[in-house]
């Protein structure tokens, strides 16, 4: 894409598309400390990824607005609540 190619509209929403990426990764990171992850080989660290995201996803969609709350909260009955979280109890 050039320069007059590009409108305003476009880089902005371009920008906020990319803003939304980088909080899910920020989550990640603050909350699951991935960066620190010794997970390092073969198709491991995809497969921890896909698990964080669908951690996250769930608790999003059960209404939780903080990641780490929505985990403590989860982590307070660990074996029934996360799979009320998922309609399986």
């Amino acid at each position: 894409m050039t320069a007059r190619e590009a409108s305003p509209q476009l880089i902005g929403r371009l920008a906020r598309s990319q803003w939304g990426i980088e909080a899910v990764h920020h989550v990640r990171d603050v909350t699951f400390a991935e960066d620190a992850s010794k997970v390092r080989t073969g198709h491991g660290p995809e497969n921890m990824a896909t698990l964080r995201n669908f951690a996250i996803n769930t608790l999003w969609d059960a209404g939780h607005h903080s990641i780490a709350a929505g985990l403590r909260e989860v982590s307070y009955t660990p074996f029934t609540r996360s799979l009320d979280l998922l309609g399986l109890a």
